[in-house]
């Protein structure tokens, strides 16, 4: 019993110190979106609307390369377990590279297609210019973003989340008051927001260029871009690539099943949105402690100490879940005021936020279990399971505005979709297939 306790105790240590500075981090991300909306609410309806279109065409293109971080932390968390650092350090240095080159072409595709992105999604004629000109901006800290992932993966690797945190909430500070600044004190409006982000997303990406360029010098490693492990970076990311892909399809069809009705939906859906992604950065941040922990005891040759681990952290997430739906049971009122002074927009919010609410406590599940299996290296499996969920969440979303639904409705698809989620990855814990050891993962 005592040594139940005191493996227990130890995880509780482990997780608390790589989950609370990661929280920090993670939270910027929801927090720079969530700073835009509060400042461009303000300036009208039109406005917030059109930044809930670019914002998650934005943040879709920024996630579905999460691999960089992802796949970096689990592979590098392998190679710690097993002692080699200097080999760890340059997997990541090579998936900085690959950023550099997926974002540069990201820029490439999205500044001459954003009117006809914004248009693809449904958005009004009164919110379409806003969407257009906030994208076309916000587009050129995409590269900054991808080489924070990349970094942040190889930081999380080494078990460090405390240098993520300090650049997090020096790039958020930064954008708060940038964003302030020039949209309402040079005048700038939405255009405004967009420039203090991008220039907040640059500063990020160059602190942690420093701090991995400083770390690659002292153990050796070269900072030269290798073709071959570039590549294989990029094959190794496809498993999750899909999985996120999948993902964000789930959002984008949200978004676009919400653009179509109407502006105060789509503003009230796009604060929801960002509500939903602040607490589910913070659950994640238990699982980037998951993919980090569970990670370095599959590469030290220790599955039991990998399953435990797993097991301590379920609870941390269901746990986690149960508070945050009641915090945001507790702040509903106050939530709608701080976005939008609209009542049609306040009132289409407040009953979504209680399906939130409720569906938090599967979302710890949810998140936990798939940075378990992430850091495993089991990206197969994750990719197969997010696309059965979309097969499950697609008609659903979509018979919405068909049957007469509103945005409630819509959210309670979300919720069907967390669901299919968390079964898929409890079968999948159960069976231990993917506790699979030693520095490289070769199954």
């Amino acid at each position: 019993m005592n040594l139940v306790k005191e493996t227990r105790r130890r995880h509780d240590r482990e997780i608390i110190a790589l989950a609370l500075p990661a929280f920090g981090a993670l939270v910027a991300e929801p927090l720079f979106v969530m700073v835009d909306s509060a400042v461009v609410g303000h300036l009208g309806t039109p406005q917030l609307a059109g930044l809930g279109v670019a914002a998650a065409l934005l943040t879709t293109f920024v996630n579905i390369f999460v691999f960089l971080a992802y796949a970096t932390t689990a592979a590098v968390a392998r190679r710690v377990g097993a002692g080699d650092l200097p080999a760890a350090i340059r997997q990541g240095i090579d998936g900085v590279w690959l950023a550099l080159f997926i974002g540069t072409a990201v820029v490439a595709v999205t500044i001459p297609a954003a009117p006809a992105l914004a248009d693809i999604f449904g958005t009004s004629g009164t919110a379409a210019p806003y969407a257009v000109t906030y994208l076309r901006i916000s587009s050129l800290g995409i590269p900054a973003m991808l080489v924070v992932l990349a970094a942040t993966g190889v930081l999380r690797g080494l078990q460090d989340t405390r240098t993520p945190l300090y650049v997090a909430v020096a790039g958020f500070t930064a954008n708060t008051a940038l964003n302030v600044t020039l949209v309402y004190g040079a005048g700038m409006g939405i255009a405004g927001s967009a420039w203090g982000t991008v220039i907040a997303q640059n500063a990020m990406a160059a602190a942690y260029l420093a701090v991995v360029v400083r770390g690659a010098r002292r153990h050796g490693a070269s900072l030269r871009p290798d073709a071959a492990g570039i590549r294989a970076c990029a094959q190794a990311g496809v498993p999750l690539l899909i999985r996120t892909l999948s993902l964000r399809a789930v959002l984008l069809i949200a978004t676009a099943v919400a653009a179509r009705l109407g502006d105060a939906d789509i503003a009230a859906h796009q604060i929801t949105l960002t509500i939903w992604s602040l607490l589910a950065f913070a659950l994640d941040a238990i699982a980037i402690a998951g993919q980090a922990v569970i990670g370095r005891y599959l590469g030290a040759d220790n599955p039991e100490g990998a399953r435990a681990a797993c097991r301590r952290m379920v609870q941390w997430g269901l746990a986690s879940g149960v508070v945050l739906g009641l915090l945001v049971v507790a702040a509903g009122p106050l939530i709608a005021p701080l976005f939008t002074a609209d009542p049609a927009v306040k009132h289409a919010l407040i009953p979504v936020l209680l399906v939130v609410a409720a569906t938090q406590p599967v979302s710890g599940v949810v998140f936990i279990l798939d940075g378990v299996l992430m850091g495993a290296g089991d990206g197969p499996y994750l990719a197969r399971s997010m696309l059965v969920t979309l097969a499950v969440f697609a008609p659903a979303a979509l018979a919405v505005p068909l049957l007469g639904g509103g945005l409630t409705a819509l959210w309670w698809a979300m919720a069907l979709m967390m669901l299919t989620r968390m079964a898929a990855l409890q079968i999948r814990s159960r069976t231990g297939k993917w506790l699979v050891t030693g520095a490289v993962r070769t199954s």
